[in-house]
């Protein structure tokens, strides 16, 4: 709850969670708020501009943007957590046995480490993709591992600098365990530049699994999701920029968004600036 107070006094993070709060709730109730089927074609509103019975406009088939919109955050924006999610969590644990184990285990590591964030995370993530083939999930897990190099970086940054501390060091001299040093002791205070950076990294996330949608690698068709809805708009662009914009518009949102918090949540969770 502290953090929480402290969050919503950053005018960044206050805007930030306000927004993220609307977005993950249209991910997870989309379906049951949005108000015509995402499916159902209205042949007399092709390429309709927004009005109070398509609020948002309506496709070349006279599909509802707004109910599509909210459809689609379900395959989009918990995709994208989930992709951000498995990034994070691999690269916080290779990060931390890496920073703790030091010696051969680090060196290896972190020159594989290298070696992989040498490799833009768009084309890394196409590479995989290659591999494995095209779909939602494959995308997911194309991302994850390609945001797991950063975040092991990050992490090992940090447990070099916890190692060395006293309640390591008392943990040790009690006999634990690498499995409950690692848990127990390293981890969680390793915790808050993950959490922020992974927050970041969501709106990143966003925008790739829709780049790779948008190329036909991600999700398929009829699936309302956001960078497929670009891709499908892009030859009726000329027609009407609705069902182009409002996609465009939404992914730009949900990454603006997550930004705000990562950099609130930064100001927030910063011995230094808490303290000012």
């Amino acid at each position: 709850m502290k953090t929480l107070r402290a969050l919503l006094r950053n005018p960044q993070g206050a805007l930030g969670l306000i927004l993220c709060s609307l977005v993950l709730f249209a991910a997870v109730f989309g379906p049951e708020i949005a108000p015509k089927d995402p499916e159902t074609f209205h042949f007399n509103a092709r390429f309709a501009a927004p009005s109070l019975e398509f609020p948002l406009g309506a496709d070349w088939y006279g599909r509802d943007l707004l109910s599509r919109i909210l459809v689609g955050a379900r395959s989009t924006v918990l995709l994208a957590l989930l992709a951000t999610f498995i990034g994070t969590a691999a690269g916080a644990v290779i990060g931390v046995l890496s920073g703790y184990l030091g010696g051969i285990v680090d060196e290896a590591l972190m020159r594989l480490t290298d070696a992989i964030m040498a490799i833009p995370s768009l084309l890394f993530a196409l590479m995989i993709i290659a591999v494995l083939g095209s779909s939602s999930i494959n995308a997911v897990l194309a991302i994850g591992i390609a945001f797991a190099p950063g975040m092991a970086r990050i992490a090992r940054s940090v447990t070099l600098q916890v190692r060395s501390l006293d309640y390591v060091a008392a943990a040790k001299a009690r006999g634990e365990s690498l499995g409950w040093i690692v848990a127990a002791e390293i981890l969680p205070n390793t915790i808050a530049p993950v959490i922020v950076e992974g927050t970041i990294r969501v709106a990143f996330a966003i925008m790739t699994l829709a780049t790779l949608s948008f190329l036909g690698l991600g999700a398929q068709p009829p699936d309302p999701e956001w960078g497929l809805m670009i891709a499908e708009a892009r030859d009726h662009l000329f027609r009407s920029p609705w069902p182009v914009a409002v996609p465009g518009a939404a992914i730009a949102i949900v990454a603006i968004g997550f930004n705000l918090l990562g950099d609130g949540l930064r100001d927030v969770l910063n011995p230094k600036t808490a303290e000012t």
